[in-house]
């Protein structure tokens, strides 16, 4: 478990350099925006790099085609570890400034300047678009034979983990909303974004857990790892994803709340406060 790593030398280069540009555009920010970019931003942008990496080396990817609690630990880290932990690096900015200035030149500026461009992120700022995106993957691809399709081919399984990342990425860049992102929706709004997306998760796992059948046949095979059954494998796969899961997505929403709450009532006049007192214990 802790030695079997099969680590891909592509994605290992790509996540390196993807870490040296951020740390040097974050260098380089950090002397006029100290505030904005503090360090724990960098600690959190480079553990989502790593909690990548051992998503797609270590045992999590060697022993997914044989456990199916394994694969789904590697779908969390994909979807609930690496994308929150990513964007609360606020990278934007930082990846931009990292970048050689003659690169920025030629290539970004047509990009930014770009209607299209423009148009693309307003439709991919809107709350219910994010939503969307990243439920409708996360069940679609665990449709049994979806599932098994990825399976079958190590192109079309690579590309399942891809738009897990990328849609997840997605979701999470408007529950934290990095700078210099401005904000064109109510806070409030992001905690029915984020229970209702709980209860898609907790569905799924229920129907991993209480099926009472074997939904994916890969995992139907002999001298299985550790002793452990097929069908109890599943049900392994689906509590993990159901304690796990809502752990990420009602904490926050609890966190939020709170915030608000808090917030709403430091705003209030002396009167309304003894009112407010007078009608919560």
């Amino acid at each position: 478990m802790l030695t079997d790593w099969d680590i891909p030398i592509g994605i290992s280069c790509v996540l390196a350099a993807v870490a040296i540009v951020y740390v040097r555009g974050w260098l380089a920010l950090r002397r006029s925006r100290p505030a904005t970019l503090p360090t724990w931003r960098l600690v959190a942008f480079l553990s989502g790099l790593i909690a990548l990496f051992i998503a797609v080396s270590s045992s999590l990817d060697t022993f997914s085609e044989v456990l199916l609690v394994m694969h789904m630990a590697q779908h969390f880290v994909l979807m609930s570890v690496a994308p929150p932990l990513i964007v609360l690096g606020a990278p934007f900015v930082p990846m931009l400034r990292g970048l050689p200035r003659w690169l920025i030149r030629r290539a970004g500026g047509p990009i930014f300047r770009s209607r299209v461009v423009h148009h693309l992120r307003r439709f991919l700022s809107c709350l219910s678009v994010a939503w969307l995106a990243m439920n409708l993957t996360y069940i679609g691809w665990h449709i049994p034979k979806a599932y098994e399709f990825a399976l079958s081919s190590e192109g079309w399984h690579n590309s399942e983990h891809a738009c897990f990342f990328v849609t997840s990425l997605l979701f999470w860049w408007l529950v934290f909303q990095p700078w210099p992102m401005r904000r064109t929706f109510d806070q409030w709004m992001i905690i029915p974004y984020l229970l209702t997306s709980d209860l898609v998760n907790t569905g799924l796992s229920a129907f991993l857990c209480f099926s009472g059948r074997l939904l994916y046949p890969t995992y139907d095979i002999e001298n299985r790892p550790f002793g452990i059954d097929a069908l109890s494998d599943q049900v392994a796969a689906g509590s993990f994803m159901w304690v796990c899961g809502s752990v990420v997505f009602v904490v926050p929403a609890i966190y939020l709340a709170v915030s608000i709450l808090t917030s709403h009532r430091s705003m209030m006049k002396p009167p309304e406060i003894e009112r407010y007192r007078a009608l919560v214990p």
